[in-house]
């Protein structure tokens, strides 16, 4: 079952972001708190996050926000995190959150969905390309950390 995230699951949802995070071997990186999460979430509103559960517990999310193309004069989403804990991986759950959120633009009229996956990750790489994305080998993601 995929839903909106609610506020009593943004422990669980911390927990699994700190799993990415070991899994993509950047727990090092990890300086914010569950906290701010639910501010940012809730209170804010500047993300969006969604979960998948399997009997009764979050298993999976993706957290996204808004972004917008010049080019296409439309606003997009970019989608910072999708996940599925290792035990449940295999089942669907990950395109069924990858296509959720790809209804979610359609529904809202944005014009792209994106995001980066690192160049490592080659069971990500061939999930995405499977899931009809293109994984666009001239670009690469740029970031300035403050």
């Amino acid at each position: 079952m995929i839903r909106p995230a609610e506020r009593k699951d943004i422990s669980r949802i911390w927990d699994l972001i700190n799993e990415l995070a070991d899994y993509e071997k950047l727990s090092h990186a990890v300086t914010g708190g569950c906290e701010a999460l639910e501010k940012h979430v809730f209170d804010d509103r500047l993300c969006t996050v969604f979960v998948i559960e399997d009997e009764g517990t979050v298993v999976g999310y993706t957290l996204s926000f808004p972004t917008y193309s010049t080019f296409r004069t439309l606003p997009g989403v970019w989608l910072e995190d999708l996940y599925v804990t290792p035990t449940h991986r295999g089942k669907g759950l990950g395109k069924a959150l990858l296509h959720n959120l790809v209804d979610y633009c359609r529904i809202q009229g944005l014009g792209r969905l994106e995001w980066s996956v690192l160049d490592w990750n080659e069971p990500a790489v061939q999930f995405y390309i499977a899931q009809g994305a293109d994984v666009m080998p001239d670009w690469r993601t740029c970031r300035i950390s403050f």
